[in-house]
């Protein structure tokens, strides 16, 4: 209950003497005490009753307050049948506190305002929990769609008052009552969640971001896939959603906790119902993957994606084309047993099939069926997507520009060069599908303008993939766990889907050569120097950087020469002094002193080609 309800029943005979702007404190019980130090006997939220017994002089009042203040109480009732009206000293110290003061009236007893309070807390704690348990039960019980996390949430802000939200592993919204969360919180909060979750803390764990707290609880998987509550938290930690609630949940009594843990379990429910919908998905995939993997004629695989593609993308008029994506998690080795007495060696396929289907949603598309274009399967320690993407329309012949060229925009296949396989440098797009109801490779609505030729492009491109989720999935991975991620070129057809497989395997192997606790490659980069980079041993490498760029490093820490950033910026002009000096606002003098530093203590002739390629390998690499 709130102060100003107390103020407002005349029964009480309370009259305020201070604190207007506070009466909305919560009252969470009552304390009638006379002692000069009471804290040890005060948990915060009380309403403390006093007949001022412990004051012998104004000096008192000052300390007697800071203690209040200090506990969290939420008023202070004196009583005037001691002293009469209430000492100035004693209002005054109220105030500098910002501590709300009532002065209780003669004739009424102490006892008459702790019972009511207990009765009034009693009762609407009672009523409140009921009402949402009650209401909670009926929703089990009211059919196979229980009403949706929605209606959960809607029933703990109109019953409790609480703002909460449902989010996945990477922060995306699954659910939410009123105003939705800001990407960039969400992403904050589950990573603050993940974070907390390896050190084995057991929730709500508390995070506070930009001045607001929330409490964060774990929802558990319950359905059949679900990893038992004895194996090691690293299994299910980076599939398992949270509920975010805007409130400490730090002082909240037991009845309330268990409401919400209640509630968890109601929405875990749900989630086991949403997904057996992706059953089939997953089926569809694992029928082709092994088609694929076992060298099935091109007709068959053929078959079965025709199969696949209605339910992926419902409605779609025209053979879509395929990307695969694979992704592997791989935690560190240990002979010490995990957080539940199992041993370290964690199964890595079924973490990154869930992990991977969550990646794969456009995080701006918030609730829980919007994975349902996804199809992923996992062999051995890795998980496989199979991703469709709508065909790309040819251009017209006649634009608003002047004609086009089509032999500009076509392979000899004839498909459109938007949906061949970017080249590297060229402009990431989305890195998502387009959502159902967007024209066919635009992501726009049927009847707009025209996208431009770089929004037509409906690919996914690995460093946008992770873009807005590298940051929580870090936090779940820890100092012990590295998801990498490997992204094909589009192929129109089955006899392409072996040859994107391994092409997606090889780009992810190419990103596990990184450093990092997140890495994505994509197909383009197969066909640059990257591809060869990560494959050099490292001793190698370390030795072939040291002898080109430290005594460039060295001369650096002296001198604050800047000689790397001025090799780095002259071979990505081409060797052109004058692009290279304007880059870096510098004289061509000053610039042609540098580079002669350069070649000087390293020995090198930055005009030939081979010196400039070795410079340009060792930046690379180290």
């Amino acid at each position: 209950m709130r102060l100003r309800a107390l103020l407002e029943t005349d029964a009480l005979g309370l009259r305020l003497l201070g604190g207007q702007g506070e009466l909305d404190r919560t009252v969470r019980g009552v304390m009638t005490t006379d002692l000069r130090d009471p804290s040890r006997y005060l948990s915060g939220g009380e309403l403390v009753l006093t007949g001022l017994a412990w004051r012998r002089d104004a000096s008192d009042s000052e300390p007697f307050v800071r203690i209040l203040a200090g506990a969290g109480v939420a008023g202070l009732a004196a009583g005037e049948a001691e002293l009469g009206d209430i000492p100035a000293d004693l209002v005054e110290a109220c105030d500098r506190h910002r501590l709300p003061l009532f002065a209780v009236h003669e004739t009424v007893a102490f006892a008459t305002i702790t019972e009511h309070v207990v009765r009034q807390v009693s009762g609407e704690r009672a009523g409140d929990l009921a009402a949402v348990v009650d209401r909670h039960r009926r929703l089990m019980t009211s059919g196979p769609a229980g009403g949706g996390p929605e209606v959960v949430l809607d029933l703990l802000t109109s019953d409790l008052d609480l703002r909460a939200w449902v989010l996945s592993p990477t922060g995306r919204q699954i659910a939410g009552a009123g105003a939705p969360l800001p990407g960039p919180l969400g992403a904050t909060l589950a990573g603050h969640h993940l974070a907390a979750t390896r050190t084995g803390r057991r929730g709500p764990h508390r995070a506070a971001v930009a001045g607001t707290t929330y409490s964060l609880f774990p929802i558990r998987n319950t359905g059949r896939g679900a990893v038992p509550a004895a194996r090691d938290v690293r299994e299910s930690v980076l599939s398992d959603w949270l509920l975010a609630v805007e409130a400490d949940a730090s002082d909240w009594p037991a009845a309330r906790l268990d409401l919400l843990q209640g509630v968890t379990q109601l929405i875990a429910v749900e989630r086991d119902r949403r997904d057996a919908a992706r059953t089939v998905r997953r089926r569809l995939a694992q029928e082709v993957l092994e088609l694929v993997q076992a060298g099935a004629a091109p007709a068959e695989i053929a078959a079965r994606l025709r199969v696949a593609a209605p339910v992926l993308l419902p409605g779609l008029g025209v053979t879509p084309q395929w990307q695969v994506v694979v992704a592997r998690v791989d935690w560190t080795a240990t002979d010490a047993p995990g957080p539940a007495g199992v041993p370290g060696d964690i199964a890595g396929g079924p973490v990154a099939q869930a992990l991977l289907e969550e990646i794969l949603v456009d995080p701006a598309v918030s609730g829980p069926d919007s994975a349902d274009r996804i199809a992923v399967a996992h062999t051995g320690e890795e998980a496989i997507a199979l991703v469709p993407l709508p065909a790309v329309p040819a251009p017209l012949p006649e634009t608003v520009d002047g004609p086009t060229d089509n032999a500009d925009h076509t392979g000899s296949t004839g498909t459109p060069a938007a949906s061949a396989a970017p080249k590297a440098g060229d402009a990431p797009g989305t890195g998502r599908a387009p959502e159902p109801g967007a024209a066919p490779g635009t992501g726009r609505t049927p009847g707009t303008d025209r996208a431009p030729a770089a929004a037509q492009d409906p690919a996914l491109h690995a460093d946008a993939l992770l873009a807005a989720v590298r940051d929580p999935l870090s936090a779940g991975l820890a100092d012990d766990g590295r998801l990498t991620l490997g992204v094909s070129a589009a192929v129109h057809s089955a006899e392409g889907l072996r040859g994107a497989l391994e092409e997606a395997r090889h780009a992810r192997r190419v990103a596990a050569a990184r450093p990092g606790r997140v890495c994505a490659a994509g197909h383009h980069e197969l066909a640059s120097h990257v591809l060869l980079l990560p494959f050099v041993p490292d001793d190698v490498r370390r030795a072939f950087t040291a002898r080109l760029l430290d005594p460039l490093r060295d001369y650096d820490r002296r001198h604050r020469a800047e000689l790397i950033e001025t090799l780095e910026a002259f071979l990505d002009c081409d060797g052109s002094w004058t692009r290279c000096a304007a880059r870096l606002h510098l004289h061509v003098n000053t610039l042609r002193y540098r580079v002669g530093r350069i070649e000087q203590l390293t020995g090198r002739d930055l005009s030939r080609l081979e010196d400039k390629l070795d410079f340009f390998l060792a930046l690379r690499m180290s």
